[in-house]
């Protein structure tokens, strides 16, 4: 499976994060780890929510769709 998942951080709540992976539980340790340079300033992470996808390109499609202006404002009122 691949997924598409949104983390907020904990100490810093106005700061969110989408990625995508293929071991959810694995990833989110890394988040928390700070081995993530986008994420390490914020530590530790939440997951928000988690979307997951049989096809790998499908996966990416959404994750792309969230980071995009149109994709924020569908998860900004369905997600967050």
């Amino acid at each position: 499976m691949f997924y598409v998942y949104l983390i907020q951080s904990i100490q810093f709540p106005e700061q969110r994060y989408v990625g995508f992976t293929e071991n959810l539980k694995s990833r989110l340790k890394a988040h928390n780890a700070g081995e993530s340079k986008h994420t390490s300033k914020f530590c530790p992470w939440k997951l928000i929510t988690y979307h997951a996808f049989k096809d790998k390109r499908r996966a990416q499609e959404f994750e792309h769709y969230l980071k995009s202006g149109s994709g924020k404002a569908f998860a900004n009122k369905r997600f967050w």
